[in-house]
């Protein structure tokens, strides 16, 4: 999945986990209500978990849930869990300037936050 993907399958997971925050999600549920493959919403909850965003419990009462308040996700930190090797040039002059670019984008995302994003995705319903 292209990274811009991974980033809107990311964005919906946890705005999903953000409307029932103290609840355990599983994948296949998040992945029915986003009409999405569960495989790729596990895969989704790797990157997130790693990032240290979300928790995951194993089990039959396990499943994923925020590990930070919504208000405290920022888009940037979104991002950057799924971002990869953004841009990779063998010019050192161009990359330090791209990662200053890359700075300041994520700086930007992360004025908004996951609480905006659930409160927007509430109000177009």
């Amino acid at each position: 999945m292209a990274q811009s993907g991974r980033f809107q399958l990311s964005v919906r997971v946890l705005a999903v986990l953000a409307s029932e925050p103290d609840a355990m999600h599983t994948s296949s549920a998040i992945a029915e209500a986003l009409t999405e493959s569960a495989v790729m919403v596990r895969r989704t909850f790797l990157l997130l978990h790693k990032a240290g965003l979300i928790e995951q419990k194993k089990g039959p009462h396990g499943g994923a849930k925020l590990k930070l308040p919504a208000k405290q996700i920022g888009l940037g930190d979104v991002f950057e869990a799924t971002a990869g090797d953004w841009l990779s040039l063998e010019d050192n002059a161009v990359t330090a300037l791209m990662k200053k670019v890359r700075g300041d984008a994520v700086a930007a995302m992360n004025e908004h936050t996951m609480s905006g994003v659930v409160k927007r995705l509430k109000k177009t319903k």
